[in-house]
């Protein structure tokens, strides 16, 4: 069992939100893996609407400034000549938005879709908690010889408020082919099971330094409110002093 985590210091910390993405990999496969965003096809069906109109629209602006041209010089440069000219040019320099607008589209349409999804992801990560897990897998050489791995998945600070994982091996058994399969099985087994009690073991390490970080939180909301109260009653106290030294009785 690692040696030196103190739980205390992380019991403040959230998640880091890469855990998402990119740092998958340092987290052991008991914790599950957040449900995957699928690739949407109506993105790519909008896009290439986007890109047809975009060509269709290039295509129509370079007609119309060629046909307006060849107007003004067959019959001079008539309202007809420098319409076509005129939103040929519009149509040329405005082309590329028809791409735009399919992405925009698109986004809004993948935005609304995997919004479930996305909550169910960050639900996955606020379920993860920063203490100490352990593996253990096996792996075959190319000699023929079986490797049983222990890994230790430790929790580190990552930022001022997060954490993550940082994965790191433990203990490494490596076994003979020639051993008997159910004597290497057994040793598997074996440590499988220690690492589950030393997980348990951190995690009941943490739990308590959580329980007691939860307490003095509100012992500490509570002595606050307390000298809240105090105070305010003490200000009302004041001003009705003051309100009858500045206006005192009557006296004969």
């Amino acid at each position: 069992m690692q040696q030196g985590f103190d739980p205390g210091a992380f019991v403040e910390r959230v998640p880091d939100e890469r855990l998402l993405v990119e740092e998958l990999v340092e987290l052991p496969e008991a914790v599950g893996r957040p449900k995957a965003i699928a690739p949407s096809r109506t993105r790519g069906r909008l896009v290439g609407v986007g890109a047809t109109l975009t060509g269709l629209t290039l295509i129509a602006g370079c007609v119309l400034i060629v046909v307006g041209m060849v107007d003004a010089v067959a019959s001079g440069l008539g309202l007809l000549a420098v319409g076509a000219i005129a939103v040929g040019f519009v149509l040329v320099g405005t082309h590329w938005g028809w791409v735009h607008v399919a992405e925009a589209t698109a986004d809004a349409i993948d935005s609304r879709r995997a919004s479930e999804v996305l909550a169910r992801r960050r639900q996955w990560l606020v379920t993860l908690r920063p203490y100490p897990r352990y593996e253990v897998t096996t792996s075959v050489g190319e000699d023929g010889n079986i490797s049983i791995v222990r890994t230790r998945f430790r929790p580190v600070p990552s930022g001022d408020r997060s954490f993550t994982f940082v994965r790191e091996p433990d203990r490494v058994e490596v076994h003979s082919g020639d051993e008997p399969a159910a004597a290497v099985a057994e040793r598997a087994e074996l440590l499988r099971r220690a690492a589950a009690a030393d997980t348990e073991r951190e995690r009941a390490r943490f739990e308590v330094a959580a329980d007691a970080y939860e307490t003095a939180l509100l012992h500490s909301e509570g002595e606050q409110q307390e000298i809240a109260a105090r105070r305010a009653a003490a200000d009302a106290l004041s001003e009705r002093i003051n309100a009858n030294l500045r206006d005192p009785p009557l006296t004969e």
